[in-house]
């Protein structure tokens, strides 16, 4: 009556796709921004922009992942109590 959930893995090629996809698009984003017609203020400010734009990308996936994380924790510990109580049950049994 347990199933175990299989843990999902990401494929090196996924991996290095979303690798080279992220490092691609940052190294666009600042030749545009370096080779921007505005002065050094204004591409500074978009620069910093980018980079707190990043830092909260990460933290939000990172919030997600572990949110995730402790529900399937829970639905374990859930269906391990489930399970005992049903292997517990005598339906025969009298009241």
């Amino acid at each position: 009556m347990s199933d175990t959930s299989v843990k999902q893995q990401s494929t090196a090629a996924f991996y290095g796709q979303a690798v080279a996809s992220f490092a691609l698009a940052m190294v666009a984003t600042t030749v545009g921004i370096f080779r921007l017609d505005a002065n050094a203020w204004v591409r500074g400010f978009l620069g910093i922009a980018v980079l707190y734009l990043v830092t909260s990308a990460f933290t939000l996936a990172k919030v997600i992942r572990d949110r995730q994380e402790a529900g399937q924790i829970v639905n374990r510990v859930d269906q391990a109590r489930l399970e005992k109580l049903l292997a517990e049950h005598d339906p025969f049994e009298k009241l």
